[in-house]
């Protein structure tokens, strides 16, 4: 910082205004610091700053990269806002297991960030409750807990699969089934409720022989629709709980012998937007989450809780869209 002052004729202080960005300077100030720093390549020290202010500006983004089909949007959308507010984020693989999750978590905690944005891997949730009890501040992303109390952030899940059941109902279906997600999940159970209030709605009875109980993987759709398809009155339709299944089920379908789409065949459709869902034949019918803002949405509620650590947790659910295509078969 002394030579970038020195070669821009100012103080140090006003070298830190400009990079820390702590009090307005003029520009034609401000544009010497700046091509001081560019001839000399000076980058400031976040660690040696947080032993000042106590905060590294950094924010931990823990999910994982395997699992998650949107985390490229998802995490251009925190970036954006982060770096809007003055935030870098360092993200950690969980691997989608309680073990790679504790893992990330230490590492994103070792490198002192502000606070913490979670999708949580399948299992207990011991590393959130560890995280709610000691009040290290953090956001649950995607997959929201209701049995957790930490700030949380997903899509709505009840009315929109009511909504697919009564978009299947209306192009003549009656025999509606249901692949689940896992079982730990809020949204697992959320979508099930609305799966039976779509039903209701729609004036068909529950049948459980039309529910089976998935995962998150394409083998789980795949293994889910062969046991759908071995019932004595199988369904003409099936909605599934993540996309991942759905290309399973789909795949099952497929190999019996069955036209998706048609009647008879099978009508699929199901949560999440994927990228291949216009490139099959025909298109696949989905509840699109709505990703950018969820994890703008993030981004918010952590730094609503860094500004202020005694506010009441807070729950965000987002209405999908329905993308309606030929899978449905209307």
């Amino acid at each position: 910082m002394e030579d970038v002052a020195r070669l821009a004729g100012v103080s140090i202080s006003t070298v830190s205004h400009v990079v820390n960005e702590t009090r307005p300077v003029a520009a034609a100030t401000r544009d010497r610091v700046q091509a001081a720093i560019e001839s000399t390549g000076y980058t400031g020290n976040a660690i040696a700053r947080s032993l000042v202010t106590g905060g590294t500006k950094s924010i931990g983004v823990a999910m994982s990269l395997l699992a998650n089909p949107h985390l490229a949007q998802l995490i251009h959308a925190i970036e954006a806002e982060a770096s809007a507010a003055g935030y870098t984020v360092l993200l950690g693989d969980t691997l989608d297991t309680e073990d790679g999750e504790r893992a990330a978590v230490r590492k994103l905690q070792a490198r002192r960030v502000d606070g913490m944005l979670l999708t949580p891997a399948p299992g207990d949730a011991a590393t959130l409750e560890q995280l709610a009890r000691t009040g290290v501040p953090a956001v649950l992303v995607d997959r929201v807990s209701h049995k957790i109390k930490l700030d949380q952030v997903g899509p709505e899940n009840i009315q929109s699969t009511s909504a697919l059941v009564q978009h299947l109902a209306a192009a003549g279906h009656r025999r509606i089934g249901f692949i689940s997600g896992v079982e730990w999940m809020s949204a697992s159970e959320e979508r099930t409720l609305g799966y039976r209030l779509g039903l209701g709605r729609a004036g068909l009875r529950w049948d459980s022989n039309l529910v089976a109980g998935g995962g998150a993987t394409h083998e789980d759709g795949v293994l889910a629709m062969r046991r759908l398809l071995t019932v004595p009155e199988r369904p003409t339709a099936v909605i599934t709980g993540n996309g991942a299944m759905t290309a399973g089920a789909y795949r099952e379908a497929r190999a019996h012998g069955l036209e998706i789409g048609k009647d008879p065949g099978m009508s699929i459709a199901g949560h999440d937007e994927v990228d291949w869902a216009e490139l099959v034949t025909p298109g696949i019918t989905t509840m699109a989450h709505p990703v950018d803002e969820i994890g703008r949405t993030a981004i918010r509620l952590l730094l609503a809780r860094l500004s202020d650590r005694d506010r009441a947790p807070e729950t965000v659910l987002l209405a999908p869209t329905l993308v309606h295509r030929g899978s449905c078969g209307c």
